[in-house]
């Protein structure tokens, strides 16, 4: 009799321990999601371009919203720095790009904006995959850096909050849901292949 009733206490103490980790996977996997994976600098003429590989989710509540024509406006922060030791890093270039996501009703569309350039998709999970493409995005020229000199690059991708409308300000003070951030993403480039010029032809 005791072994049966100590035998039924592990089972319950299992099954307790399996509702809570698919409750604690139920909200992770209810929640909103930015990850940076990869990041590179591609030299192009004069000029840097920022290449990044980005894992971005939505929660049902922020796909709810954008079915509502509410307006998401997401921050691409690039900086480049130089390392310093003892001491804070000389920053050499900062850029902020906005790129903003929305739903047109009248056409059924999703946008994507990127400054003057916009896209339309028919469904949601389209516009998310090109909202999370960060390509060709030009950060600084050539003549900004030099030559021996060792860089420390970092890029963060965030929601802006800020620009939110009146009526989603108080969700991102309740609920996770808004809280779409990425980590800040830091490598260290190897710019000075592209600063070595060829040698004339003879």
């Amino acid at each position: 009799m005791a072994f049966f009733m100590h035998y039924c206490k592990k089972i319950k103490h299992f099954l307790l321990v399996g509702l809570l980790s698919l409750s604690a996977t139920t909200a992770i996997a209810g929640n909103s999601s930015l990850n940076i994976r990869s990041a590179e600098l591609v030299p192009i003429e004069d000029a840097y371009v920022l290449n990044a590989d980005v894992d971005m989710k939505f929660s049902p509540r922020v796909e709810e919203a954008i079915g509502k024509g509410f307006v998401l406006n997401f921050l691409v922060e690039f900086q480049l720095a130089i390392p310093r030791k003892y001491w804070f890093n000389d920053e050499i270039v900062t850029v902020t790009h906005e790129i903003s996501l929305n739903y047109h009703a009248l056409s059924r569309q999703f946008l994507v904006t990127r400054g003057d350039q916009q896209k339309a998709f028919v469904r949601l999970d389209e516009a998310l995959d090109d909202l999370s493409d960060i390509n060709g995005l030009k950060v600084f020229q050539k003549s900004d850096i030099e030559k021996d000199t060792t860089y420390q690059a970092a890029l963060l991708m965030r929601l802006n909050t800020k620009k939110l409308p009146q009526a989603l300000q108080g969700d991102t003070i309740s609920t996770d849901d808004w809280k779409i951030r990425s980590q800040r993403f830091e490598w260290v480039p190897n710019l000075a292949l592209s600063l070595v010029k060829p040698e004339s032809a003879k």
